[in-house]
């Protein structure tokens, strides 16, 4: 079977402090994105487990999400799994790759073995793997609370180009985090409002309140995030933010030929840019 794994996008990002176990309290609306890397994987019938993680640098072990999703699955069964994956999205990006393509694995084996297990089970098994993997099984759009895994959907993001722009360094997860935790106060995105503009479909409503915190402590090192946000908007963005903990930079347009002029013009000079669109909920699997 191959399938495809959505990339996903934070348009808005909030810590509201830290919670049990080291990890933190997190609120945000996720949409997933067309944009995303393709899996194709085979069943095998001696218990092995190989994976082909599409890149030289990526691990072929059990730090690969997409194998320990493959294992945790088929754990029990004397089955095991081959896996290729054709990478498009970059790491170490804030577009959830890791995570989704180990949603996109869990997703393709519920359906090749057969074992029928409802999203809620397969968004259980998933937080195992990572707090981002429960909301790539859902897909579509929605408010991640908790850790990640309270999830609860939300109305479509309207139909509009996205341009998606990373700069070639990465961010440190723990480091922003740190950070975060050090500050006493902070802006906060406007969650009820964002909510309220994708209730009632209003693209302009929802780019005006998309923020993410974690842009409020980025230092010198990484100033290439607030300026490809201004070249997104000096481009024709109707506005732009940071996913995640970055470093991917996306900005909503509502114009096609807008948009693919921004990618034209901001290709060059950065590692990846690309243009996509929003996506709705789960998977796509074909035979």
């Amino acid at each position: 079977m191959i399938v495809h794994a959505n990339g996903k996008l934070n348009l808005s990002l909030d810590v509201l402090g830290r919670a049990t176990g080291g990890y933190h309290d997190l609120r945000m609306v996720m949409q997933s994105v067309a944009f995303g890397d393709d899996l194709d994987i085979s069943l095998t019938e001696d218990g092995s487990f190989y994976i082909d993680p599409g890149q030289r640098y990526l691990p072929k072990d059990e730090k690969n999400l997409a194998l320990r999703a493959a294992r945790l699955f088929l754990e029990g069964t004397g089955l095991g799994a081959r896996i290729r994956v054709t990478k498009r999205l970059p790491v170490c990006a804030g577009l959830g790759g890791g995570s989704a393509d180990a949603a996109a694995v869990l997703v393709a084996l519920n359906r090749m073995t057969g074992a029928g297990k409802t999203t809620a089970e397969l968004c259980e098994m998933g937080l195992q793997l990572g707090s981002d993997v429960p909301f790539c099984v859902r897909g579509g759009t929605a408010l991640a609370e908790g850790r990640g895994e309270k999830l609860t959907p939300l109305p479509a993001l309207p139909d509009c180009p996205i341009v998606i722009c990373k700069p070639s360094f990465a961010i440190s997860t723990p480091e922003l985090f740190g950070r975060i935790d050090a500050r006493r106060s902070r802006l906060r995105p406007d969650t009820r409002g964002l909510l309220a503009a994708l209730e009632q479909q209003d693209l302009y409503g929802v780019a005006r309140r998309m923020y993410n915190v974690f842009e409020d402590v980025l230092d010198r090192r990484q100033s290439a995030v607030p300026a490809i946000k201004r070249q997104l908007i000096d481009l024709g963005a109707v506005n732009a933010v940071m996913t995640g903990t970055g470093s991917a930079v996306f900005g909503l347009f509502d114009d096609e030929r807008t948009a693919r002029d921004a990618v034209d013009a901001l290709s060059p000079a950065y590692q990846s840019c690309v243009l996509t669109r929003p996506a709705g909920a789960g998977c796509v699997c074909r035979e």
